[in-house]
C-alpha cells in the first residue's frame, strides 16, 4: 500500500528547523542545549539537529538509563558530533526507581489476574522513570543554562504516547511536526548511523518493551490512519475502506489518551 503522507524534501526540512532553533535561542537569550540521547531515531536526529546550530562545547546530552547501558552506542554518536566528554553524562537511574518500586507492590493491588497486575506495575514504574529522567535534564539545563531540547514526533503527539510532565517535558521541540516515517527520512539524510535507524522503536521503559509491540501496530500504518483522520478529516470507516485493518485500534488508542492534551483542565473566568 503506497503512503499517502508526502515525502519531506531533507535538506529544505533541515534548513527550516535549523532557523527554528536559531529563532527560539536568539529568542530566549539561551546559548546552549541539553538533549536526553537515549540512543532512538528520534533524540539522535534531534542532536544531529541541534549540532548544526551549535557549536559542540554548547551542547550537552545526558543518557540516564536504568537497564543495560547502551555506552558504546551513545559515545559513538558523540563521538561523530564532536561533543566534548565533560559535556556527557551517564547517569543510572535505577537507585530512584527503586526507591519508587517499594510503593508498585503487586501484593497491594486490588485482586485481579497476574498478567493485569504486572502491566499496572510497568506502566506505574515507566511513568516514574520517564519523569525520573526529566528532572535530572531539567536541572542539568539549570546548571549549565541551557534549554532542554525535546525529541517527541508528530506521531506519538497524536497518539498521546507520552508520560506527563515526563518526556513530554521540554523547552524547544525541533521535530514534532513530523510523523515517524518523516524522521526516519530525515534521519537517513542526516547520516544518523544505520544501528540506530535499524533499531526497533522502543522508550526504555521495561525489559523488551517496544513502542510497536506496546501499541499493537506499527508506525508504517498508524501514520497513514493518523494522517487521514487528522489532516483529511476522514471517518474511521472510511479509512478501513481503504485497507487499514487497524485504523479502529490506533484512534481508539488516540481517544484514550486525549486527556493528556486536554489537562490541567480550568475553571476560566
Amino acid at each position: 500500500m503506497n503512503s499517502l503522507i508526502t515525502k519531506i524534501k531533507p535538506e529544505n526540512e533541515t534548513q527550516k528547523i535549523v532557523s527554528f532553533l536559531r529563532s527560539i535561542l536568539k529568542k530566549s537569550g539561551f546559548n546552549k542545549l541539553i538533549i536526553g540521547l537515549s540512543g532512538g531515531i528520534d533524540s539522535t536526529t534531534s542532536l544531529y539537529l541541534a549540532r548544526k546550530v551549535l557549536p559542540s562545547k554548547n551542547i550537552f546530552i545526558a543518557y540516564l538509563y536504568y537497564f543495560q547501558p547502551k555506552t558504546t552506542l551513545i559515545q559513538k554518536i558523540c563521538s561523530a558530533l564532536k561533543i566534548p566528554a565533560q559535556n556527557q553524562y551517564f547517569i543510572s537511574i535505577k537507585k530512584p526507581v527503586d526507591e519508587f518500586k517499594k510503593l508498585l507492590s503487586i501484593n497491594n493491588q486490588p485482586r485481579q489476574t497476574w498478567l493485569a497486575q504486572l502491566t499496572i506495575n510497568n506502566v506505574r514504574l515507566g511513568n516514574i522513570m520517564a519523569r525520573i529522567r526529566m528532572i535530572m535534564l531539567f536541572d542539568l539545563a539549570k546548571k549549565h543554562s541551557a534549554l532542554v531540547c525535546g525529541t517527541e514526533n508528530k506521531s506519538e503527539h497524536y497518539l498521546g504516547y507520552f508520560t506527563r510532565f515526563g518526556d513530554a517535558a521540554s523547552d524547544i521541540e525541533p521535530i514534532q511536526h513530523l510523523y515517524k516515517t518523516q524522521v526516519y527520512q530525515l534521519a537517513k539524510y542526516l547520516k544518523v548511523p544505520q544501528e540506530v535507524i535499524e533499531a526497533k522503536p522502543t522508550a526504555g521503559l521495561w525489559s523488551g518493551q517496544t513502542d510497536e509491540g506496546e501499541f499493537g501496530f506499527s508506525y508504517q500504518e498508524a501514520d497513514q490512519v493518523l494522517y487521514l483522520y487528522f489532516e483529511k478529516k476522514k471517518s474511521v470507516v472510511d479509512i478501513e475502506k481503504l485497507g487499514y485493518k487497524n485504523s479502529k485500534k490506533i484512534i481508539d488508542f488516540v481517544n484514550k489518551n486525549q486527556f493528556k492534551h486536554q489537562t490541567p483542565y480550568l475553571l476560566l473566568p
